[in-house]
C-alpha cells in the first residue's frame, strides 16, 4: 500500500475511533444528568419591598432545563402566586411570572452542587385597595446562587435566592426550596 492510500484510510481510522470515544462520552454525560433533561418545582418566599411597603408571599413554579456541559445548563420557568399579603389596606398578590435562565454550575464530586442563576423574569402583580384593583407587569434581569443537593440518581433538592426584579424602587427577592427530577 502507498502512502497516498494509507493516509485516507488513516483519517477514516482516527474519525471511526473518535466517534466511538465520543459516543460512549455522550452516554456517561447523560447517565450523570448532563446532556440530559430535567424537570422540577419550587416554593418561594418572597419578599416585596416597595418605599416602604413591606409584604411577604409566597410563589409555586415548575422548571424545565437541559444541562448543556457538566458547569453549565439553560432553563425555562413559570409560575404563580399561593400566598397574597396585606399591608396597611392594600392587598398584594402576584398573578404569575416566567422567564428564561442560565444556570453555570460548581460541578464538583460532592452531592453538593453550587450554582449561580442569571436571565430575565416577566412579573404580573396586583395591588387591591378599597375595591380597586391595579395590575403591572414588567420585566427585569434576574441573578441568584443556589445548591443542589443529590438525594438518589436522578432526584435532587434545591435551595436558592434570587433577585427577581429591581427597578423604580420596587424590589422582588424570593427564597426558593424545590425538587429536580433528571430524565
Amino acid at each position: 500500500m502507498n502512502a497516498t492510500r494509507r493516509m485516507p484510510l488513516a483519517l477514516v481510522t482516527l474519525a471511526t475511533g473518535l466517534c466511538l470515544a465520543g459516543a460512549a462520552q455522550a452516554q456517561d454525560m447523560y447517565k450523570s444528568g448532563v446532556g440530559g433533561l430535567y424537570a422540577g418545582l419550587n416554593y418561594t418566599f418572597l419578599d416585596v419591598e416597595d418605599d416602604g411597603l413591606d409584604a411577604d408571599l409566597g410563589t409555586l413554579s415548575g422548571k424545565v432545563g437541559v444541562m448543556a456541559t457538566p458547569f453549565l445548563g439553560f432553563e425555562a420557568r413559570a409560575g404563580f402566586g399561593v400566598d397574597d399579603d396585606e399591608v396597611r389596606g392594600v392587598e398584594l398578590s402576584v398573578d404569575n411570572f416566567y422567564g428564561g435562565y442560565a444556570t453555570p454550575n460548581l460541578a464538583n464530586e460532592s452531592p453538593v452542587t453550587p450554582y449561580a442563576v442569571v436571565g430575565f423574569t416577566r412579573v404580573e402583580a396586583e395591588a387591591k385597595y378599597r375595591g380597586v384593583s391595579v395590575s403591572d407587569d414588567d420585566s427585569d434581569l434576574s441573578y441568584g446562587i443556589g445548591a443542589h443537593v443529590k438525594f438518589a440518581p436522578n432526584l435532587s433538592g434545591n435551595l436558592e435566592y434570587m433577585r427577581y426584579y429591581d427597578d423604580d424602587g420596587l424590589t422582588l427577592d424570593g427564597l426558593g426550596l424545590g425538587l429536580q427530577v433528571n430524565f
